[in-house]
């Protein structure tokens, strides 16, 4: 008899049970590349915001308006979607830890 647990016991996938749990899971460290934002080319379109599918890019208001934009690292994956929806280029991605 196998000691494996049968599939009535194996929790179900992609599913978070405690609400509030993901922001306890640093997937940043995952990451093989991460993107880095060249602030002067910028112009805060927010295109980068709205395409992270993992929230991880941060808007930073001062006085009500967008000042900057930036990364979560502690939860961006890498992947990369950032960079390539920028229509000013102001996001290259560079090998994690350079």
């Amino acid at each position: 008899m196998s000691s494996k647990p049968g599939w009535r016991e194996i929790p179900i996938g992609a599913v978070l049970l405690e609400p509030g749990s993901s922001v306890k899971v640093r997937t940043g460290d995952w990451r093989t590349f991460k993107p880095i934002i060249d602030q002067s080319k910028c112009v805060r379109c927010l295109l980068c915001w709205i395409y992270c599918p993992d929230a991880s890019i941060k808007v930073i208001d001062v006085n009500g308006k967008v000042d900057h934009v930036e990364i979560d690292y502690e939860h961006c994956k890498g992947c990369g979607i950032c960079e390539r929806v920028c229509p000013r280029n102001a996001i290259t991605m560079k090998p994690e830890g350079e």
